[in-house]
């Protein structure tokens, strides 16, 4: 396994820095997610494929500030802070909420006539158009929240039960749960790009129908894959689903 480097901007964790670049692939994490969540990807992608992972605020090394609870100010923020890293071919991936911010993202360069992506990668996530089927989560009292999350099995046992740590975690929680629950769709021109959902086969908020729907979003190529495994299913199945990713590149 080749060794990689990395470097830190407040937004984002580049790995690879000096190597030459064909494309930077931009990851953005799940509610409650960071960075760290694509610490190894590089190691499984070619030297070329520069992984760029989104560190939003309210994570990390970002603990003390304020998350964002609105998708539109975070659309515009990401815009203007990864638009010097738009110099190269890029593609984006998102799992549950960066699919989310990365599909919103992507509308709101092509309406500012910025750069846009080759491709977008979206994982855990129902097409945007199709409507939550769930009751809303963010607003509940913390011990209903914290057993929401553990049907979700996304949070450790020992972590849901460390009431300190989960008095840290509650408020980046709500914030992300918030913005993905008061997300309001619009009808937009479809992408012209492809577009390639990952799902898991016993994720029971996505149903696969949610996710062949994405096929509504694209005049170009679509792809549907689907992995044994619940909603987090990327962590048991990420070299399946980089070795996607790099064949989808790299075509």
């Amino acid at each position: 396994m080749n060794k990689r480097t990395f470097t830190q901007t407040t937004w984002i964790q580049i790995s690879n820095p000096q190597a030459p670049i064909k494309l930077r692939l931009f990851c953005f994490p799940y509610a409650g997610g960071g960075a760290r969540i694509f610490h190894n990807w590089s190691a499984q992608l070619p030297p070329e494929i520069q992984v760029c992972a989104i560190k939003l605020p309210g994570r990390e090394q970002r603990l003390h500030e304020t998350a964002y609870s609105q998708i539109e100010p975070l659309v515009q923020a990401l815009a203007s802070e990864l638009r010097p890293y738009f110099d190269r071919p890029f593609a984006f991936f998102g799992h549950s909420m960066g699919s989310l911010i990365s599909f919103e993202l992507a509308r709101y360069l092509r309406q500012t006539g910025l750069p846009e992506p080759e491709q977008l990668f979206v994982s855990a996530h129902r097409a945007p158009h199709i409507k939550r089927r769930e009751p809303d989560v963010h607003a509940l009292p913390d011990h209903e929240l914290i057993a929401r999350l553990r049907d979700l099995s996304g949070t450790p046992e020992e972590i849901l039960q460390h009431a300190e740590l989960m008095q840290l975690f509650l408020p980046l929680l709500r914030a992300d749960f918030t913005l993905c629950e008061t997300y309001h769709f619009t009808e937009q021109e479809r992408f012209t790009y492809p577009i390639t959902a990952f799902g898991g086969t016993e994720d029971t908020q996505i149903p696969i129908t949610d996710l062949e729907a994405w096929q509504h979003h694209t005049s170009g190529n679509f792809q549907l894959h689907i992995y044994p495994g619940h909603h987090f299913f990327l962590h048991q199945e990420q070299s399946k689903l980089l070795q996607v990713i790099r064949q989808q590149v790299q075509n």
